[in-house]
């Protein structure tokens, strides 16, 4: 492997026109391919294998044209204090208001509140619906217009009108400006690690390139492959970040092997097969995680890992190629400034803050050992509090009309009022299917926890129905989690009363259940492919058995505390308003996967790049411990500013308008400041000295049944320096600098 990657260095460096050019031409082809290609299709919500699912499925088959998914706007009315919308004043407002929104063209039907029995047991709230023929995206700014102006005319005449619903949505903002301060904060670092504005504008330039052409191929290919608009999120969040390091690590070693007196070519070349090496099995680590989120079996979930596994592979592709063919243009630019200055290379010193805090924790590896540990655990104890579901718009701000219209309704209706659950009866089996649906639906309407039911409404073949059931609590609560498996449980002795109808339940409320259920049912599986692949990796790296064990143990201690600092601001609300958190609840769903899967890539980038050091200086006859002393004096300010590099990308997300984009910023940014600063530079270490030569043992039999990749550039130890460039390239950057 690095010798491999070491030709391919030199090639890169000695034919850097060519593999500019053809990295410039990349990116102009997938950009003109996404110009013109077709627009992305809209998000999928497909859950396959989930109740919910088959009952929405039955919904459309039964009754097409139902579920259609056009624009729609619960508009609230709450009367002054004192007052009813009953009365004759506010019901003129309200009912002028509905018939101004009817006359909207792209308006399907506005349901007058009155008519439709949607006012509150004692008149002080009332809502109507405005439905549209279009979907959110496709309503013309007139559209808007025409129906705010009729609801800024109804608060004219002193009542409070709140809109719920997609067709005014608030746009909350997703951290626009997230990677552009990511990129700022990663441009500060990198000028402090290297001192060198062009060693720290280099991986930033290549990150930003294989973040544009990887961008620009999932629009390309969105409409052939089914990609949403949403795909690419995760794939610019670590094709970004994955990028800066990954190119900050061939850097870094390209200065260390100047530093040995070695030419910019052969430089160049070492640091592609040795540093290049690791960033291989970096990045196969961070593709084996994102890949691996198909296991969950939730399609944009799959896709979503697929697109950023892509990114991932192509921040790898450039830092092999266009990183050392970057250095063949600007060999000397990228060392320190007083290297340029003076003409000649510091070769450093044999201490620095990496060797003092390796020293310091073999001196005391067990305390450092159990400090962190019982720190990292003591973080995780919250995770047995963890509350799974989806944030609606009682997570928004109270600044939102949303979240206010929300909070009117749950006080006029009762907070299961937002929260419905849909009831789909297939009565097909049964001899009156009226009669049979009419049982279930009283049957349902007697449990305990629900409030009300709907009256059924069927199909045109008369065989199918659909009815509401209104929860007593709210819809994130765990009451309505219970109800709805009561129901469910319920469900053989309510079909046989029946008549052998059969009956699922759906809804939104239901739906984020069953997600939350499926999402929790995978996490074993999961954990269990892709820790497995990875410690088979690493195997391979590092020739040892329990290194790549001690690996992923450390890795579940930094992703437990990460989810439980998580649940902790999030669902607990300790800290939550520093962060601009107003309204606690369930943690999203899709978190302790999405957590997992991007913190075990991003784990195993920072155990690959220090412990491959610490490796080869072993293999290359250092003890045990003088072993893990070098490593930290090449690796930890590296890996140090790799960490707060990713922290800075992830931390930009924590300024999003929504609840959920903060979440996952927040859990990104906390797990790599665990398992960089706590579990990296100091478990790693002291396990590491506690197991002495044994971490480097591997049974002979597995040893020899495994393939020798050499990581570590033992074959190119054993090469003669090259002191010069070929004299078939005659190049007069690559003279060393004296």
């Amino acid at each position: 492997m690095a010798t491999l990657l070491h030709r391919l260095g030199q090639l890169a460096f000695r034919r850097r026109w060519h593999v500019t050019l053809l990295w410039v031409a990349l990116l102009a082809a997938v950009g003109f391919g996404a110009a013109n290609a077709p627009a992305a299709p809209d998000d999928s919500s497909s859950m396959p294998g989930i109740e919910s699912q088959r009952a929405f499925d039955l919904m459309e088959q039964r009754f097409p044209g139902a579920t259609a998914d056009g624009a729609n706007a619960r508009v609230v009315f709450v009367a002054p204090d004192g007052e009813k919308v009953t009365a004759a004043g506010n019901r003129a407002a309200i009912e002028k208001m509905v018939d101004q929104a009817s006359d909207g063209s792209q308006v399907a039907a506005a349901v007058d509140p009155f008519r439709a029995k949607a006012v509150s047991e004692d008149a002080s709230t009332a809502y109507a619906t405005v439905t549209f023929k279009v979907k959110a995206d496709d309503l013309t700014d007139a559209s808007k217009k025409h129906l705010e102006n009729a609801i800024d005319a109804a608060r004219d005449s002193g009542l409070t009108v709140e809109v719920g619903g997609t067709a005014l949505a608030t746009q909350p903002s997703a951290g626009g400006s997230a990677e552009a301060i990511g990129i700022a904060i990663a441009a500060l670092v990198l000028l402090m690690t290297f001192g060198s504005l062009a060693a720290a504008g280099l991986p930033l330039l290549t990150a930003v390139l294989g973040v544009g052409i990887s961008m620009a191929a999932i629009m390309a290919l969105a409409s052939a492959f089914g990609l949403s608009g949403t795909t690419g999120t995760l794939a610019s969040m670590l094709g970004l970040a994955c990028g800066i390091d990954y190119a900050l690590f061939v850097v870094s070693r390209y200065r260390e092997e100047r530093a040995r007196d070695r030419t910019p070519q052969e430089a160049a070349a070492l640091a592609t097969g040795t540093a290049g090496s690791a960033v291989v099995f970096a990045g196969l680590t961070v593709v084996i995680a994102l890949a691996g989120l198909s296991v969950v079996g939730i399609p944009m979930l799959t896709t979503m890992g697929l697109a950023a596994a892509g990114a991932v592979v192509v921040g790898v592709l450039i830092a092999l190629t266009l990183v050392p063919a970057l250095l063949g243009f600007w060999p000397n630019a990228v060392l320190s400034r007083s290297a340029r200055r003076e003409g000649r290379i510091e070769k450093g010193g044999e201490t620095n803050g990496g060797t003092h805090w390796a020293r310091f924790v073999l001196r005391r590896p067990l305390p450092v050992l159990l400090l962190g540990v019982v720190g990292l655990g003591a973080l995780a104890l919250p995770v047995t509090d963890l509350q799974l579901g989806m944030p609606g718009d009682e997570a928004k701000s109270t600044s939102t009309t949303e979240r206010r219209a929300y909070d009117d309704l749950a006080e006029g209706f009762g907070p299961g009022f937002n929260g419905p659950l849909s009831i789909v009866v297939d009565a097909r089996a049964a001899a009156d299917p009226k009669a049979a649906v009419q049982v279930i639906a009283k049957r349902i309407g007697a449990t305990d926890g629900v409030v009300s039911v709907s009256a059924p409404r069927f199909n045109e073949a008369g065989d199918t129905a659909v009815f509401s059931a209104v929860p007593a609590n709210a819809p994130t609560s765990e009451r309505t989690k219970d109800l709805v498996h009561t129901i469910r449980d319920a469900r053989p002795a309510t079909e046989s009363a029946g008549d052998g109808a059969t009956f699922e339940v759906t809804g939104t409320t239901a739906l984020n259940i069953d997600v939350a259920q499926k999402t929790q049912d995978a996490l074993i599986p999961y954990l269990a492919v892709v820790v497995g692949l990875a410690i088979l990796l690493l195997m391979l790296v590092f020739r040892s058995v329990l290194v790549p064990v001690k690996a992923a143990v450390g890795f579940l201690l930094s992703v437990l505390a990460a989810l439980g600092s998580v649940v902790l601001v999030f669902q607990q609300g300790h800290g939550a308003a520093l962060l601009g958190v107003e309204t606690t609840g369930p943690i999203m769903s899709l978190m302790p996967i999405f957590l997992v899967g991007i913190v075990f890539g991003l784990a195993m980038d920072y155990e690959v790049f220090l412990v491959s050091r610490m490796r080869e200086a072993y293999v290359h006859g250092d003890q045990p411990g003088q072993a893990i002393v070098t490593g930290f004096r090449y690796s930890a300010r590296v890996v140090v500013a790799a960490a707060l590099i990713m922290m800075a990308v992830f931390s930009g997300f924590i300024g999003a308008g929504e609840s959920m984009i903060k979440m996952i910023g927040f859990g990104l940014a906390i797990a790599v400041l665990f398992d960089a600063f706590v579990v990296r530079m100091a478990f790693v270490p002291a396990v590491l000295a506690l197991l002495g030569k044994a971490a480097w043992w591997m049974p002979r039999w597995l040893d020899r049944l495994l393939p020798n990749i050499d990581v570590e550039g033992e074959a190119l130890s054993r090469r003669p320096a090259v002191g010069s460039a070929p004299a078939s390239v005659p190049d007069p950057e690559s003279r060393p600098v004296h």
